[in-house]
């Protein structure tokens, strides 16, 4: 079954998962060194996980926005948690991420205007070609994680308060295993970003869950790859919401949410489906599904 129908048949679920750690600011052009923009520059903030940023995606769709409303997007890459901290603050026009409990608080608390699903994939469980907890190719993700702390292999956790560390420790409770009891030299915290836990477990040929996105655009594989992918319970889905300008009168609503429309309708979902990497796709435009 290919990662598309394995995916459709997973796009019901709600996930609360999300980006990653390491905070960036960049802007619609590609992240080459570029000159400061003109004063009275049109643009927006918008916060978002480094997976949207890492994975290319932006690259791909923030010029084609810029192009059709002449609105540039400076984005601020972190963690899911973060980035909604800097919605929360006002710091950001508009905040897009993956962790949709945390979203719909996020509006519930009045910081946020309505949250809008965007697109979807999944995490995938990567290790060494070895595979010495000898899970390659099973699709039990909970299997998979009892085998690792039985056997005692490396594994390393991102460690950052981010969706995906988040999703990381809901998949242990869900395998029944007690970290605070469990954890030993086998448990590395790295308190990193996807790219740094990626090439953690390269260097340690150790496990670490990653979000698909940032597998497939991530080039420093060595001898990495996925082990465990297909289940159900590693479905990932990103929201999308403007900040609410009752709480940051300073935002810039109209602009941000134009953002926001462009990006849930035809043009936008268009481009999301058209970002490949090597022929795969990323991400899985889904904004007109109902309860994403």
């Amino acid at each position: 079954m290919t990662l598309t129908k394995r995916l459709l048949l997973s796009a019901g679920l709600a996930a609360a998962f999300a980006g990653s750690a390491f905070a960036q600011t960049t802007t619609a052009s590609p992240p080459a060194a570029t000159a400061p923009a003109a004063a009275g520059t049109r643009f927006i903030t918008v916060s978002s996980t480094t997976s949207t940023q890492d994975s290319g995606l932006f690259g791909h769709i923030l010029p084609l926005f810029k192009a059709k409303t002449g609105i540039e997007v400076r984005v601020v890459s972190q963690g899911t948690g973060q980035a909604l901290d800097t919605g929360r603050r006002g710091d950001a026009d508009v905040v897009f991420v993956h962790a949709k409990a945390q979203e719909e608080k996020f509006v519930a608390d009045g910081f946020g205007l309505e949250r809008k699903p965007v697109m979807y994939n999944d995490f995938v469980l990567i290790g060494p070609k070895s595979d010495p907890a000898g899970i390659a190719g099973t699709k039990d993700i909970a299997a998979a994680l009892v085998k690792i702390q039985e056997r005692g292999v490396p594994f390393v956790s991102r460690g950052d308060k981010s969706g995906t560390h988040a999703a990381e420790l809901n998949l242990w409770k869900v395998a029944g295993v007690d970290l605070d009891a469990k954890k030993g030299s086998w448990y590395r915290e790295i308190g990193q970003g996807m790219g740094a836990a990626l090439n953690t477990a390269g260097g340690m040929s150790a496990y670490v869950l990653a979000d698909r996105g940032t597998w497939i655009s991530f080039k420093n594989r060595g001898d990495l790859a996925i082990a465990v992918e297909g289940d159900r319970r590693l479905f990932n889905q990103y929201g999308v919401m403007a900040v609410n300008p009752a709480k940051h009168p300073h935002v810039k609503i109209n602009d941000g949410q134009a953002f926001v429309t462009w990006l849930t309708g035809p043009e936008g979902q268009k481009a999301i489906a058209d970002y490949k990497i090597d022929g795969q796709q990323l991400f899985f435009p889904n904004a007109t599904q109902a309860g994403a």
